[in-house]
């Protein structure tokens, strides 16, 4: 089964050039021009999309609009596509739930294997259908569903499967280094402090309590993810 992509590109330059060399990996391209364009069309095939691949600056709707409205409803993995490279615009896509971020001009390899990752990452998480559960927080990798006091918790795909290396190494000490080479692989050429502030952001959506913190830092080493005050068991 081919990956299926929807590129929200307003450059017909760009478009004409990223569609046949996506389609010549293998993948089924979708294209929308502006912004609402792209909105609507993500609404009708959303359960069929594998990827979106988002330019910032478009008309209409502008990309973080666009990023914002997916994230209400979705986790379906975004790269933001865009000549802004200012860092405070970076921040401002990640938080929003960007999964990836590539700046203009870059080179086709690049953004190929930026989607390489994010669908094998993807892949992987969806063929182990398991539960597990730390203290009150859930995770469901076969509905990827995530509760806490059975609250449901929106997560991006790289939260997603930031809490669930750590959930699979329970009460285990992982570094930053092996953190980034299994969340983001290990040709990642970003900013180092990338898991940091991913720990940051899961911190700040699943707990209620930052004193006691599941997610546990490791001064010096990485992180863990341990219940002083409860059980922890993986089903």
């Amino acid at each position: 089964m081919a990956y299926k992509i929807l590129l929200v590109e307003d450059e017909d330059s760009l478009i004409s050039y990223l569609q046949p060399e996506l389609e010549f990996e293998g993948y089924q391209v979708i294209t929308a021009t502006d912004g609402e364009m792209g909105w609507k069309i993500y609404q009708e095939n959303e359960s069929n999309l594998s990827l979106v691949i988002l330019d910032w600056m478009i008309a209409k709707l502008d990309g973080l609009e666009v990023l914002r409205r997916i994230r209400k409803q979705s986790d379906k993995p975004v790269i933001m596509l865009t000549a802004r490279d200012y860092v405070g615009d970076k921040v401002a896509g990640l938080d929003s739930g960007a999964d990836d971020y590539i700046t203009k001009p870059f080179e086709i390899e690049e953004l190929l294997a930026r989607i390489r990752v994010i669908l094998r990452h993807q892949e992987n998480s969806q063929t182990v259908p398991t539960t597990y559960t730390i203290g009150d927080l859930t995770l469901d990798t076969k509905s990827r569903q995530l509760k806490r006091n059975n609250q449901i918790i929106q997560l991006t795909q790289r939260e997603y499967e930031l809490l669930l290396i750590l959930l699979q190494n329970i009460n285990s000490t992982l570094t930053r280094d092996e953190l980034l080479n299994q969340v983001w692989g290990v040709n990642f050429d970003g900013q180092p402090n990338i898991v940091d502030v991913y720990i940051r952001y899961l911190r700040h959506k699943i707990d209620s309590d930052p004193d006691n913190s599941i997610i546990k830092t490791v001064r010096g080493i990485g992180y863990t993810l341990r219940d002083d005050d409860n059980e922890t068991e993986k089903k």
